[in-house]
């Protein structure tokens, strides 16, 4: 079965990076768009970033030239690089397949001094 797996979250600094990795399996990776989406504390979840099967990617407008999507299709992976982060990207932050609503378990990412 389709299965997301998300590692990389933790403690980072105002203005510091951290890197998300989603690896997937279950199905024919290469050929499916991917994405991040994250849920803070009260707030509903919202998307983050995504990558289709032709690299083409797109961004929240929150993040734009701060995180960077990237897929390697032959590790199954997709990652998130987060650069100057703020206290405001604290959330949970889920790996998601968007065809068929697939879901991982989300990694904590929090931005505190």
């Amino acid at each position: 079965q389709v299965q997301l797996m998300e590692t990389g979250g933790g403690l980072a600094q105002p203005g510091g990076s951290l890197r998300l990795s989603c690896v997937a399996s279950g199905f024919p990776f290469s050929i499916y768009g991917m994405g991040w989406h994250r849920q803070a504390p009260g707030k509903p979840r919202e998307p983050v970033a995504t990558i289709f099967m032709n690299g083409r990617t797109t961004y929240a407008d929150s993040v734009k030239g701060r995180f960077t999507i990237s897929r390697d299709d032959a590790k199954n992976t997709v990652y998130l690089q987060m650069n100057s982060l703020k206290t405001e990207d604290t959330a949970v932050y889920y790996c998601h397949r968007p065809n068929g609503a697939y879901w991982g378990q989300g990694t904590q990412v929090t931005v505190s001094s």
